[in-house]
């Protein structure tokens, strides 16, 4: 009997347990409907944002002349209109949802000081600075924020992908962009020579001193093209040129011609990431590159555009 009514006790308080945590958690509009979360907010008067997370990466984001920037990459573009959908958003923030007002959620719901998923920070134009904590997701498409320096925590309609904390995440990944078919002559300039590839428009490639007897891998060519005249960048580096880069002794020089333009492609230096440091005669900023996006263009010579001579059929065995 003495059991049977200890185990009626811990049942008891499990149902308690559950009932106060839906109370603490369970997001529930506010009886006024909510207003803006931050306020005071205006897009237009927001002059920089920093965004951080909890693994170490941080950017910054500055309106320069009017346009958003990437100062720790001398001041490269951002992607038009990205940063002002997130202003948009945070502009539309709202109390309306409130999921707890006890600081001791902070941890779980990933709003904490140390325990932040993303940390926005906002300077307006007047000198003002607000820092927004956003955390774990609760549904497709929202996530818990906190005002710093509040304990309540809202369920609003952001996530952390609106929130980039890396460089690339706020570019355009298109470095350069050439119409292929445009594209008339390729010239590769590399470690094991130099190459000069041409075509007439629509019409099939050529090689300028193809060895006697060889063929030119149309397919190969077609690949080096398409590598050379759409190139993403990694991370955007800046507009000054390092010794660390390697432009004094590039590792390839690429020229594509069409008829009406000379594009001129130098690749440098090769990170331990494997990545090479890039800069296109179209544009003042050095990127990053992935290693395999133009390992071609560094490492293959003419060998590395011929049709392969046939593979010999072993003799039958008597």
């Amino acid at each position: 009997m003495m059991r049977k009514r200890h185990n009626q006790v811990l049942a008891g308080l499990l149902v308690v347990q559950v009932i106060l945590i839906a109370v603490v958690f369970w997001p529930r509009p506010a009886a006024t409907g909510g207003g803006p979360l931050l306020a005071g907010f205006q897009a237009a008067n927001v002059t920089f944002l920093t965004v951080r997370d909890n693994q170490g990466n941080s950017v910054a984001l500055e309106k320069v002349n009017g346009a958003w920037v990437l100062p720790d990459a001398g001041d490269y573009p951002t992607q038009a209109g990205k940063v002002d959908t997130l202003l948009a958003k945070l502009a539309a923030l709202s109390t309306a949802r409130l999921a707890t007002r006890t600081a001791a959620s902070h941890k779980q719901l990933q709003v904490g000081p140390d325990s932040y998923l993303r940390q926005v920070e906002i300077e307006m134009a007047d000198g003002t600075f607000q820092r927004l904590l956003v955390g774990s997701a609760a549904a497709y498409s929202t996530a818990y924020v906190r005002l710093d320096g509040h304990d309540a925590v809202y369920l609003v309609d952001l996530t952390t992908s609106d929130l980039p904390a890396v460089l690339s995440g706020w570019v355009d990944p298109v470095y350069l962009q050439v119409p292929a078919a445009d594209v008339t002559a390729i010239e590769v300039r590399n470690a094991s020579g130099t190459l000069v590839f041409t075509r007439p428009l629509a019409g099939t490639w050529s090689l300028a001193g193809l060895p006697a007897g060889e063929t030119l891998d149309q397919a190969k060519v077609g690949t080096l093209l398409q590598q050379v005249t759409t190139v993403r960048l990694a991370r955007p580096l800046g507009t000054e040129d390092r010794p660390e880069y390697g432009m004094a002794g590039p590792l390839a020089v690429v020229t594509i011609r069409t008829a009406g333009q000379e594009v001129v492609l130098t690749v440098g230096a090769q990170d331990p990431d494997l990545s090479y440091v890039v800069r296109s005669s179209e544009s003042p900023y050095y990127v990053r590159v992935a290693g395999s996006a133009l390992r071609d263009v560094v490492e293959k010579g003419v060998d590395g555009y011929l049709v392969p001579p046939p593979t010999a059929t072993p003799a039958a065995t008597p």
